[in-house]
């Protein structure tokens, strides 16, 4: 039977799309009606849509559900049209609707937590399963809150707390669970009501307290019904809007510091880097814009000006006074009691100078010296100088300002052993000395132009290969007819000339270093080389080998004569980028420094052979070598 009505019901619901569950189809069946939807003609689909677009239309009421709510024509049949296990019998939008047997229930607003403990029911004896400590049934001895007891009341039976309130398994939604208002009493503002009217009802007892004494009617205006007292003004007052301030109650926002639109901005009013500094987030500017220019007479010197002038100071200084006055037990307010916070000040200023004038009287009359007081200020006896300082308009110092010396960490200028120069001030034979005595050794005592002459005399007779002033073995020679006169011209000689002797010594013995170097690396190649090529050697016939050397030789001697050209070509770059240093930054020429190139194997050459370290304890040997 219920597969002949399947057979049946499909393609009618096909058909006519209806939407009758199989139970009702069936129910229908055996109350006689067929069992069987009635087909629709072509009259009838004619007029129900025809009856849809009048409903859009708005020329026939709308269909109404089961509810009487009206539905509206134009929602779409996919989402009016309800499935069939949903079994209604009639038009209606209740499918769409959320389900109440799908709705989560939520705790109500008055549903909270219970506090304190269940008074209602006290046990007399202690009960099988409760607190060993306090007799409650809502926790276990280890749970108990209350002290202690020396005999529990599982054992004495008496003095039985209590039991807690069995607690609600409350669900909050997402707003019970951030509702800050979430569990109040209403009840507890009663409390509040009831402490304002006691405070009224006291007031009115004590006016007419008052009435009856025959006070006036100043001294009960503070008691008045109407009006409230001054203690709560002041509690209130800090809720007044401010004088100047603009609160707009649709944005809830307060603008302040409203300027006119005419005034210059602050941030324009000098637009030089160095210029005061403009805050954007407060639009303050603190210090003077105008102060870099020198200008005097202008209507804006910045916020400073106006925070520390006037009455200002003067006001801070009350301020202080009062604090200082609280603090020492006196009762006085700034702002509350001004007139007696300045007879106050002013009473103290005049002990105060009276008690430090007759504690310098008592010193003057004691020791006496009243006579040297009465000299001039200090502003007239300092104020002439022989020191020329010349200004500008602007009061800037244009001349006479001596620039101040810029000192490293370390100590500078400190002259020990009755020395006039630092150690490392001279140099001689690849050593550090003092140049007022020409003294190799630190820390020696200085023997002045004595030490000079001596020590002049010992460079002297050095030998000529490492004599400072690269004299020869000839002059000696010749000048040995004439000591006396010799030595002194020598004297003043090397005086005169100790810095050109000194670098002529240094190059000397660079060179001297060169070529033993290159002495011994020509030797190390040439036994690589005839190590290498024994066995060729023993056949080639000895005129060959002459070629070779000579060859060599010949190399040898060109590259010597680069390397001294290289070197006398870094001393003249030195020499002229001292003298472009030493210049003036701003006449200095652009590009001044020579054209940038990669140096050649003579030029790195003579670079080694200028780096002397005069920390290489080694430096000594070399150069006498």
């Amino acid at each position: 039977m219920l597969e002949s009505c399947l057979r049946v019901v499909i393609p009618t619901k096909m058909a006519q799309s209806s939407t009758a569950p199989v139970s009702a189809i069936i129910r229908n069946k055996d109350q006689g009606d067929g069992g069987e939807p009635k087909k629709k003609t072509r009259e009838e689909w004619k007029q129900a849509k025809e009856l849809e677009e009048a409903r859009k239309l708005g020329t026939v009421p709308a269909a109404v559900d089961e509810e009487g709510k009206d539905i509206n024509p134009h929602i779409p049949q996919y989402i009016s049209a309800a499935p069939w296990y949903f079994g209604q019998t009639g038009p209606t939008l209740k499918h769409q609707r959320p389900q109440p047997e799908k709705q989560k229930e939520f705790s109500r607003l008055d549903e909270w937590y219970k506090r304190g403990v269940d008074t209602s029911r006290v046990a007399t004896k202690f009960r099988k399963g409760a607190c060993e400590n306090c007799g409650a049934m809502t926790h276990k001895r280890k749970d108990c809150l209350e002290r202690p007891r020396k005999t529990g009341a599982k054992y004495t039976g008496t003095s039985i707390a209590a039991d807690e309130h069995a607690q609600p398994n409350l669900a909050l939604d997402f707003d019970g669970k951030r509702d800050r208002w979430n569990g109040y009493d209403p009840s507890d503002h009663s409390q509040i009501l009831e402490e304002h009217r006691k405070i009224e009802e006291a007031k009115r007892q004590l006016k007419a307290n008052k009435l009856k004494a025959g006070v006036t009617g100043e001294e009960l205006a503070e008691y008045d019904d109407g009006g409230a007292s001054s203690e709560d003004d002041e509690k209130y007052a800090e809720g007044v809007d401010m004088p100047g301030t603009k609160v707009d109650s649709k944005q809830r926002i307060t603008v302040r510091n409203l300027r006119i639109r005419e005034d210059t901005a602050k941030y324009l009013r000098n637009l030089a880097l160095d210029s005061a500094y403009y805050d954007p987030k407060t639009r303050s500017m603190r210090e003077n814009p105008y102060e870099a220019t020198g200008k005097q007479d202008v209507d804006y010197q910045g916020e400073n000006f106006v925070r520390f002038t006037g009455d200002t100071t003067k006001h801070a200084a009350s301020q202080m006074f009062a604090w200082d006055a609280h603090a020492g037990g006196v009762d006085v307010h700034a702002l509350a009691e001004p007139t007696k916070l300045e007879q106050l000040e002013r009473e103290f200023r005049k002990k105060r100078s009276e008690l430090k004038g007759a504690a310098r009287g008592g010193l003057l009359e004691k020791y006496g010296g009243e006579e040297h007081l009465d000299a001039p200020p200090r502003e007239l006896l300092l104020a002439q100088t022989e020191h020329y300082v010349e200004y500008s308009r602007q009061g800037k110092i244009v001349k006479g300002a001596e620039k101040e010396v810029v000192r490293s960490q370390y100590e500078e200028d400190v002259y020990i052993n009755n020395h006039t120069t630092v150690w490392g001030s001279y140099w001689r034979d690849g050593h550090w000395g003092y140049k007022c005595c020409y003294s190799l050794i630190k820390n020696s005592y200085c023997t002045g132009e004595a030490g000079r002459a001596v020590n002049a005399t010992d460079m002297l007779t050095l030998p000529p290969a490492t004599r400072p002033d690269g004299e020869g073995e000839g002059e000696e020679g010749a000048g040995e007819g004439d000591s006396g006169a010799g030595t002194a011209g020598a004297l003043e000689q090397a005086a005169d000339t100790d810095s050109g002797a000194e670098e002529r010594q240094r190059r000397k013995t660079l060179m001297e270093e060169h070529e033993e170097r290159m002495a011994k690396k020509r030797e190390k190649k040439r036994k690589k080389k005839s190590k290498k090529q024994k066995k060729k050697r023993r056949k080639k016939d000895s005129s060959s080998s002459s070629s070779d050397s000579e060859s060599e030789e010949d190399e040898e001697e060109v590259k010597k004569r680069k390397i001294q050209e290289a070197l006398m070509r870094q001393e003249l770059a030195d020499a002229a980028a001292d003298r472009l240093l030493a210049m003036d930054e701003r006449r200095r020429p652009y590009n001044s420094f020579g054209d940038v190139r990669e140096p050649t194997a003579e030029e790195m050459e003579a670079w080694r052979m200028r780096q002397l370290r005069s920390d290489d304890p080694l430096a000594a040997f070399s150069t006498k070598r």
